[in-house]
């Protein structure tokens, strides 16, 4: 009698069971598992955040509440060691498996939420506006708590009117039980509820929560300035592809160009380039000089611009035969002087 009693009392429920039998199919077919924190997560919240995630994720996701005992049998009946998530597997958890990137539920569990209404002592996450209009309530006590909250109304049509837009709570104040009665009778329901993840389990590795949640403008940042750094890298070993080559031939081109004007070698193709510098140079010389080059007999005219001149003068000059060659803005001995302090010859 007394082992008849210790079997029946040891006797696993048959719903227990089917529910390992079912995490346990779950887990072979999907490559990760999402454990997510339903610690004072209100069930009509919890619905409507999974009907939304279900949406969101194209039913690509698979979620499920259970036991983290019957979780823990499950995953060593897939082949998969659950000790490494045994830090998580407290409390009460939803488990979604599913074979997106951990990292792409997660960006989905962050902007997924349902809207509660107000307790007496919540943390206000947004700004809380009254809207101004018909609030639907009789005149009587009611107005005090509006006169307390600093709310102005006023009567019409026998109805109590709030006046004006009116802000009651900024982000991070703590809702009075006057503020929360009042926005429970107006419908409004300021709480917003998100599943928080505890941890993703992927092909044995497990990412905890703080490292689910990334910046993606940061990421982005990041990407973006390792292709430049790549690109630069590429362009200074000349790598052969059609992106760098783009970027690459043109600077071969300009650095070459430099050191020939170093170096004073001059090719037909490169000629007025090298005289150009040689020119500049000598320009710069001369500037830096000042009445010093004067002493020297050195002096550089520049030719201004021309006047205008009136239409009959033109006419005449084109009747002369056309206009006067311009001066050289550079004689030929400043630049072969230039062209001597430059290159040495």
């Amino acid at each position: 009698m007394a082992v008849a009693a210790a079997t029946s009392a040891r006797r696993i429920p048959q719903w227990k069971i089917e529910e390992v039998k079912e995490l346990t199919e779950l887990a072979k077919t999907y490559r990760t598992l999402v454990i997510v924190d339903l610690t004072k997560t209100p069930t009509a919240q919890l619905q409507k955040i999974k009907r939304k995630l279900e949406r969101k994720l194209g039913g690509q996701v698979v979620m499920r509440v259970a036991k983290n005992t019957l979780m823990r049998l499950a995953l060593r009946n897939a082949g998969k060691d659950p000790e490494p998530l045994e830090p998580y597997l407290t409390g009460t958890n939803m488990f979604i498996f599913t074979n997106l990137n951990p990292f792409e539920v997660a960006l989905a569990l962050d902007k997924v939420y349902a809207t509660a209404p107000a307790k007496p002592g919540d943390v206000a996450p947004t700004e809380i506006v009254l809207p101004a209009g018909d609030t639907g309530f009789k005149p009587g006590p009611i107005m005090s708590v509006f006169g307390k909250l600093r709310v102005p109304i006023r009567v019409q049509g026998g109805t109590i009117w709030i006046a004006k837009d009116t802000r009651v709570a900024k982000p991070g104040d703590v809702i009075s039980p006057e503020l929360a009665s009042i926005l429970q009778k107006l419908g409004i329901e300021p709480i917003i509820v998100k599943l928080k993840p505890k941890a993703a389990y992927e092909d044995g590795v497990v990412i905890p929560a703080d490292k689910l949640l990334i910046d993606l403008e940061e990421y982005r940042g990041m990407v973006a300035q390792a292709h430049l750094q790549a690109l630069a890298v590429g362009v200074e070993i000349a790598y052969p592809e059609p992106e760098v080559l783009k970027l690459a031939v043109p600077l071969a081109v300009r650095r070459a160009l430099a050191v020939a004007a170093e170096a004073g070698y001059v090719t037909p193709d490169n000629a007025e380039y090298v005289l150009q510098m040689a020119v500049a140079r000598a320009l710069a010389v001369v500037a830096a000089l000042g009445d010093t080059a004067k002493e020297l007999g050195i002096e550089v005219q520049v030719a201004a611009a021309p006047a205008a001149k009136p239409a009959e003068e033109k006419k005449e000059e084109e009747e002369e035969g056309g206009e006067e060659e311009k001066k050289e803005e550079v004689s030929e001995e400043q630049l072969a002087a230039g062209l001597e302090s430059l290159f040495g010859f």
